[in-house]
């Protein structure tokens, strides 16, 4: 079993990306620019939203964190979406999710400028995803297809099982595993809560990809020797023999899943920081095409 290591892998691209952003200030231009919305005060959320504003200093950029009261109404976050997009200094932005219950997170997405949304959420977006075109990919499914790459994991007429089929992540990875590209050419089954032999069909599988929001939802018995697993879940769950009173667990059941795998993520250190260090790439990308 070998670990595949995010941490490691973000912390490469990361370092890419700085050396592109010192090009871009010696060439007397401005760095790139990313602005993330934070409404209300969930600690995660919170916490998430601080990591983003941190990579941004570390490679270069500018960032602008914009703080609205948890009573913000959705027509004042629509408003401040709208001057964001008229605003030429920053070249992506997103909204964390998710939002408070008076907020329709659809019409969010769909005031954001599709040349700004560097979560890749917006319909221009997501159908440019669909048909191959130029587009920004959301960053978690662009993380994990990253991290395939950087590891050279085979993925070539693998069977490839997507647990989940959120427009986040299950839906799009579905999709890019299954593209004329490498990674991709695998042979995609997107299962669900609802998929009859889940068990089996899990078992069947080259990669899991687990990405179903159910605490060590994947356990042994569902993994076949030598599959490749990548946990995309993380959750907080009460523990206290740790200081912060929390651990994080992800949709897979590390310690039962582990030693039958040739490689796996772990639930820190994995998925998540591949996904913030594609969150860079994207801004990067919004800069350069304007």
């Amino acid at each position: 079993m070998q670990l595949l290591n995010g941490t490691a892998c973000s912390q490469k691209i990361r370092q890419e990306i700085a050396l592109e952003v010192e090009a871009i200030v010696a060439a007397g231009k401005r760095p790139p620019h990313l602005a993330a919305v934070l409404v209300g005060d969930d600690g995660a959320s919170q916490n998430y939203v601080g990591m983003k504003v941190r990579d941004c200093e570390e490679v270069g950029f500018g960032s602008t964190m914009v703080r609205m009261k948890a009573s913000t109404t959705e027509a004042e976050l629509l408003a401040k979406i709208d001057e964001l997009n008229s605003n030429d200094a920053i070249d992506g932005f997103i909204v964390q999710l998710p939002l408070p219950s008076q907020i329709n997170e659809n019409n969010v997405i769909l005031a954001i400028d599709p040349k700004k949304d560097v979560d890749g959420f917006c319909p221009e977006n997501v159908g440019n995803l669909s048909l191959g075109l130029p587009t920004f990919v959301p960053a978690t499914p662009n993380g994990i297809m990253e991290l395939l790459r950087r590891y050279e994991i085979e993925t070539e007429g693998k069977h490839c099982v997507v647990l989940g089929r959120s427009n986040i992540v299950g839906t799009p990875i579905a999709v890019l595993m299954s593209r004329n590209t490498n990674p991709g050419n695998a042979t995609v089954t997107l299962a669900h809560s609802r998929t009859k032999n889940l068990k089996a069909l899990c078992a069947s599988a080259d990669i899991l990809i687990v990405a179903i929001g159910r605490t060590e939802f994947l356990t042994a018995d569902m993994v076949k020797d030598g599959a490749v697993v990548i946990d995309v879940g993380q959750t907080r769950v009460p523990d206290n023999t740790r200081k912060s009173g929390f651990r994080n667990v992800g949709d897979v059941d590390f310690e039962q899943v582990k030693d039958k795998c040739s490689y796996i993520t772990f639930v820190t250190g994995g998925v998540g920081p591949m996904t913030r260090a594609s969150l860079l790439q994207n801004t990067l990308k919004a800069y350069q095409r304007r």
